[in-house]
């Protein structure tokens, strides 16, 4: 058979996370120090497992209801309204997904038409532009810059806005540059958007992961609940990656049309996760608090140390990544991965899997122990001197 002629075209075309590209050839190769995948290596808090341990003993493991269990959406909601003074109807306007992963899909096939144009900030994470194509959508990117700490302006904006224009998919705290948005950016892109029609899907998956300043969601801002889809849930913040569990909230028209595409699509989030969910949300602020804390000590350690031997890095506000720039070794992002992982057995991911405006840079996860950067770092030294010879 001649499968490409059976393959969908859109698929054949899409091209492979670089995320994993790296991460599965760190794999083949023994001790290797990974600094490529984006996952705590935190344990879920105990209090979390041990919900979940309870519920297998005591209940039967059954369906939910498509949205999710009501308790968990009403708790969503207080945690919103608690957190980031975001006021949602837990019954009518919020949906339990499989991870934010699927909220992110959902929401863009739940508003992209064929031929609209997505405005997709960049660098970010890698799957928002390929979910568009497979919608028949426009992806538009929008690069960022570090001089601006890679935040998104009202310019920027503004220059890219058409009248195709659907969306603006906003990832703040970002993957990979670890850039945030303040009350005072959120307020400069609101006013662009104001008497529009362009929705705003607002990927806060690292809303807890911020350093010296609270997160804003942009949908707190006067004008843009209406508008906006806010992305989040349990994997960075709960170190509950595995457990496969996100969420979606937004206005009430919209949400029920999205159950739709959930209904179809998966049914219904993990039983035991969502039970488990609960917990984390109501009892579990002190655990996240010790998490960010950690994280916080990696990040000052790594800002230091890549300005110290030479790959410039501005201080990152969120989420826990650094993204140093590699120019000064005359070698693409791509080429200074394969090097490194070849001579040093240290994996981090190039910039440009993340859009074009990522070349240049590497990405590199600090969620991991200290040891373990400090051992990365002395490795990354080495090939950085070696290359100077």
């Amino acid at each position: 058979m001649n499968y490409e002629n059976i393959l969908s075209r859109r698929v054949l075309d899409m091209k492979p996370s670089g995320i994993r590209r790296f991460f599965d050839l760190a794999a083949q190769m023994d001790d290797v120090i990974s600094l490529g995948v984006g996952e705590p290596d935190f344990q879920t808090p105990w209090s979390i497992r041990k919900t979940a341990i309870n519920v297998l003993e005591r209940k039967r493991i059954v369906y939910t209801a498509n949205s999710g269990l009501l308790e968990l959406r009403h708790s969503i909601a207080g945690y919103l309204n608690r957190k980031y003074n975001l006021s949602y109807d837990g019954e009518h306007e919020i949906i339990v997904t499989v991870g934010g992963s699927e909220a992110i899909d959902m929401a863009i096939r739940g508003v992209v038409n064929p031929g609209d144009e997505v405005l997709i900030v960049e660098p970010s994470f890698v799957c928002y532009g390929p979910i568009v194509e497979l919608t028949c959508g426009v992806p538009v990117p929008i690069p960022t810059k570090a001089e601006n700490k890679f935040k998104l302006t009202a310019q920027e904006l503004r220059e890219k806005i058409t009248d195709k224009t659907k969306l603006l998919i906003l990832p703040f705290p970002n993957n990979p540059t670890g850039g945030i948005m303040t009350r005072e950016d959120l307020e400069a892109i609101a006013e662009v958007l104001r008497g529009t029609d362009i929705m705003v899907l607002s990927d806060e998956i690292y809303s807890e992961m911020t350093y010296g300043r609270k997160h804003c969601s942009i949908a707190e801002l006067e004008g843009m609940r209406e508008r906006t889809l806010v992305v989040n849930g349990f994997s960075k913040a709960f170190a509950m990656t595995g457990w496969r569990l996100g969420y979606l909230a937004g206005p009430e028209p919209v949400i029920a049309q999205m159950v739709k595409i959930h209904q179809y699509a998966i049914m219904s989030s993990p039983t035991v996760s969502q039970y488990a969910a609960i917990e984390a949300l109501e009892h579990c602020d002190d655990d996240v608090a010790h998490m960010v804390d950690e994280y916080n000590r990696r990040r000052r350690y790594l800002v230091e140390a890549f300005n110290r031997i030479g790959m410039s890095c501005f201080e990152p506000e969120g989420a826990f990544y650094v993204f140093p720039c590699i120019k000064s070794t005359g070698l693409s992002s791509e080429e200074f991965c394969e090097r490194l992982l070849e001579a040093e057995k240290v994996a981090v991911v190039p910039g440009n899997a993340f859009g074009e405006s990522g070349e240049g840079f590497v990405r590199v996860s600090y969620a991991y122990s200290l040891k373990h950067l400090m051992e990365a770092v002395k490795r990354i030294t080495h090939f950085l001197e070696t290359l100077e010879k």
